[in-house]
């Protein structure tokens, strides 16, 4: 196992065991949460750990080992000198595991994190018990035009702040995160769909989470669910990512049992 500088630190009375793994020619930083049955959080496109899924790692420890990841170029992991893509992550998780000794997990990613999620479940099948999906884009057509004309447009003034904020908190160098920042431009301006027939081959089980006012329609989440073999599927009320409080559809007077933990929680155990 290749790692450098594992630390352990208590946080809200969690172990946490931090540090950084070699993966395919880049230092990859990764967070553990807790102990049982392993479970891989991977954040949404231009996200940290944190701004996704700071809210509900104290829910979701309860059961679970959380293995949380910074994908390439986000947070505090390294860039490669390659574009960015589902692929690429998806192997990158997959090497992790290895170095961690983990054969095999349950991946909850949320997004882009979602949508490796899935490449996760058709390149690696053996590697994943469960696939939870929160929020993706699996087709072009999934999403009105605006959407596809913004990204194409989009300058990085109009990136989130949170986002900003919460990557230079934890990599203070504004030419990294500008570079973060044409990585997830370029990635979408380039997406390609996902094939018919690799969401068919999908061999684990599958639960799909989207809001009714997120990027993809409903029309499209439903569509997506007809296609993978063994799928649930789940529709909330809220914008993209509020079903966990991401960070820029967070409620500022959120209660901790408006998250959708519990269902969650409940797939998985089945």
């Amino acid at each position: 196992m290749k790692r450098k500088a594992d630390k352990n630190v208590k946080t809200d009375s969690m172990l946490i065991t931090s540090g950084y793994s070699n993966i395919n020619g880049i230092k990859m930083y990764y967070e553990i949460y807790g102990q049982g049955k392993p479970l891989v959080l991977l954040h949404g496109g231009g996200s940290t750990i944190q701004t996704t899924f700071g809210r509900v790692i104290p829910l979701l420890v309860k059961q679970h080992q959380l293995i949380c990841v910074e994908l390439q170029a986000h947070g505090r992991t390294e860039d490669r000198n390659t574009p960015i893509s589902f692929d690429q992550d998806a192997d990158d998780v997959i090497t992790l595991l290895d170095n961690l000794k983990i054969q095999k997990a349950d991946i909850f990613g949320f997004s882009n994190g979602g949508t490796t999620a899935l490449k996760i479940a058709i390149k690696h099948p053996e590697r994943c018990n469960k696939v939870i999906a929160g929020s993706v884009l699996l087709k072009r057509n999934g999403a009105f035009p605006q959407f596809w004309e913004f990204m194409q447009n989009g300058t990085f003034e109009q990136m989130p702040q949170p986002y900003k904020d919460a990557f230079l908190q934890v990599t203070p160098d504004s030419a990294k995160l500008m570079n973060m920042f044409h990585q997830c431009a370029n990635r979408m301006i380039n997406f390609t769909d996902y094939s018919d027939e690799d969401l068919k081959s999908i061999k684990a089980p599958v639960l799909l989470i989207n809001g009714d006012q997120d990027v993809g329609t409903n029309e499209h989440i439903v569509a997506m669910s007809r296609l993978i073999p063994n799928c649930r599927l789940a529709i909330l009320p809220g914008g993209h990512g509020a079903y966990i409080g991401e960070i820029t559809t967070l409620n500022p007077n959120y209660k901790s049992g408006e998250f959708a933990v519990p269902m969650i929680e409940k797939f998985l155990s089945e």
